[in-house]
């Protein structure tokens, strides 16, 4: 049994989307996964269970509109994170999971890597494998109308597997690389519903996923 812990869902990312677009990727109810869903409060406790992956779905703010903008990934929760992965634990950030957190913080560290803006309007992007990559087939290859997330990426200490190119520009879209005894993947897209269960989408997640479970 491959046991996964999953944190889905902000003010901007529908977690009912984000769900649909995990469990059809993984083949859920068909394969021998167990998706353990859970808030931020409850990741250390989650944490000490040792889960075979994290993915995280979530930015950083609870209420990002209001005056007061209210945040959730404390230094402290950040290191139990880390330590997660550094004794041989496998964390997933995707798509939000990359923003608003501390670009000096243990976890963004941890993660090589994270979101600094995206073009207000949702544009076509087209989204390719690198060549030579250990997550994806060198041969993927897809568009689809998204969010184009643009990245801070620490290209010379990670792997980047998938790029991305719209109208606005181009970007690193996917990396992965060792974090102790652990596996890091970060993976950018996507947002709106019709990008997360897009079929060229859920085999670059279910290739994610699949990477990071293998030893």
């Amino acid at each position: 049994m491959i046991r996964l812990a999953a944190v889905l869902g902000d003010y901007y990312h529908s977690s009912e989307w984000a769900k649909q677009s995990l469990e059809s990727a993984l083949n859920f109810g068909k394969q021998d996964v167990q998706i353990a869903y859970c808030y931020p409060k409850q990741l250390t406790e989650v944490l000490s269970k040792q889960p075979d992956v994290v993915i995280l779905f979530k930015e950083n703010r609870y209420n990002p509109v209001d005056e007061n903008v209210e945040t959730w990934m404390t230094e402290e929760l950040s290191l139990v994170i880390t330590n997660y992965v550094e004794n041989g634990g496998n964390w997933l950030a995707w798509h939000s999971g990359l923003a608003s957190y501390p670009v000096e913080g243990s976890y963004v560290k941890m993660l090589k890597g994270s979101f600094l803006y995206h073009p207000e309007k949702q544009q076509i992007v087209h989204y390719k494998a690198s060549e030579g990559n250990t997550v994806v087939p060198s041969s993927t290859s897809f568009e689809m109308v998204d969010e184009h997330y643009f990245v801070d990426c620490d290209k010379e200490n990670t792997n980047v597997f998938l790029v991305s190119e719209s109208i606005d520009g181009k970007a690193e879209a996917g990396w992965f690389h060792r974090y102790g005894e652990g596996k890091v993947c970060c993976l950018t897209p996507a947002h709106n519903k019709d990008g997360l269960l897009n079929e060229n989408f859920l085999n670059v997640l279910r290739n994610c996923v699949n990477w990071l479970i293998i030893r």
